[in-house]
C-alpha cells in the first residue's frame, strides 16, 4: 500500500506521523519496523498514526522502530499536536488527545509568525506503584529511590517511575555518561526485574535548574530525546531534593522543560515540534 505521511522530530526524537481518521488503515509490526528503519524505510525511533476517539479530540496509535506497540510518547504526543493543526484537522489549539496511557492535555504554542513551534502537554501524575509501572522491587514502598540493580558486572542505584510507560532513572556521576546507554542500557532495559521491559534515564544534575539526561529506550535503542524519560528524571530530582520544581533537561537533541510541583499534581512539559518533510512510501 501506499502511505502519505510526514517525517517529524521533537528535540530530535523523529517519527513517522499520518492519519487514518476513518480507522481503516491496518499496519502490521512488520510494516511499522520497515516504515522506521533507517536503512531501507523512513528512518524514524517510532510510527504515530492518527486515529479516532470517542472521548477526545484524537487517539495516538504509537508504535516503537521495533513495531512494538507502546502506551505512550511525550516527544511523540508534541508532534501528533502540530500535525493536526498544520494538515487541517482540527482549529483548536487546546487539545485533549487519548493514549494508551490516558488522555492528555496539549497546548499548541504559537512563535511571532503564528506558527506552531512548541507545545505544552498536561502528562498527568507520575505513577510510583510498583505493581502499575511495572516494577518488581522486593520489600520497597512506593515512591522507590536509588534501588540497587546489577547489571553488566556494576550496581546501579534506580529511581523508579511510570510516566504512562515505565521509566529507570540513574543519577550517573561518571565522566562518561555519553557512553552509559549503549554500554548498559539493553542490559538494564530487559532485566527480569520489569516485567514489561523498561525505557532508562542516566542523568546528571548541574544545577537546581539544569540537568543532563542520555536515554535508552525501550523497543528502540538509545535515541536524541525522550519525553516521558525527561519527565521521569525531572521528578525523580525533584524527589530527592537535588532540583527544584521547574527544571530544564538537556539531551542530545535538545532541551525539554518540564514543571512539578507536587505529588499531587501534573507534570507539565513543554518543548519543540517541527515538520522535517512529507513524502510518499510502498509498504
Amino acid at each position: 500500500m501506499k502511505l502519505e505521511f510526514q517525517k517529524m522530530h521533537g528535540a530530535k526524537n523523529d517519527f513517522v506521523v499520518l492519519h487514518d481518521l476513518g480507522n481503516s488503515l491496518a499496519i502490521s509490526p512488520a510494516q511499522a519496523a520497515y516504515l522506521c528503519d533507517r536503512r531501507i524505510g523512513v528512518g524514524a525511533d517510532g510510527l504515530i498514526v492518527v486515529r479516532p476517539s470517542e472521548i477526545a479530540d484524537f487517539f495516538m496509535d504509537y508504535v516503537n522502530s521495533d513495531g512494538s506497540i507502546a502506551e505512550m510518547c511525550g516527544n511523540g504526543i508534541r508532534c501528533l499536536g502540530k500535525y493536526v493543526y498544520d494538515n487541517g484537522l482540527t482549529r483548536k489549539t487546546s487539545l485533549r488527545i487519548e493514549t494508551r496511557a490516558g488522555v492528555k492535555g496539549l497546548d499548541l504554542l504559537a512563535d511571532e509568525s503564528g506558527r506552531i513551534s512548541k507545545v505544552r502537554v498536561d502528562m498527568g501524575k507520575p505513577i510510583f506503584d510498583p505493581n502499575s509501572i511495572p516494577v518488581s522491587a522486593i520489600n520497597s514502598k512506593p515512591p522507590i529511590l536509588d534501588y540497587p540493580l546489577m547489571a553488566e558486572g556494576e550496581t546501579f542505584f534506580c529511581s523508579f517511575v511510570s510516566m504512562g510507560n515505565p521509566h529507570c532513572v540513574i543519577v550517573y556521576d561518571k565522566n562518561d555518561l555519553d557512553q552509559a546507554p549503549s554500554r548498559f542500557g539493553s542490559a538494564i532495559e530487559n532485566h527480569g526485574m520489569f516485567p514489561a521491559k523498561t525505557n532508562v534515564e542516566f542523568v546528571k544534575v548541574l544545577n537546581r535548574g539544569r540537568v543532563l539526561m542520555r536515554v535508552w529506550e525501550r523497543g528502540s535503542g538509545e535515541t536524541l530525546a525522550c519525553g516521558t524519560g525527561a519527565c521521569a528524571a525531572a521528578v525523580t530530582t525533584i524527589l530527592k531534593g537535588l532540583t527544584d520544581h521547574q527544571v530544564s533537561i538537556e539531551l542530545l537533541g535538545g532541551t525539554l522543560d518540564i514543571t512539578w510541583e507536587s505529588i499531587e499534581t501534573s507534570v507539565l512539559m513543554t518543548g519543540t515540534s517541527e515538520t522535517v518533510y512529507h513524502g510518499h512510501i510502498n509498504c
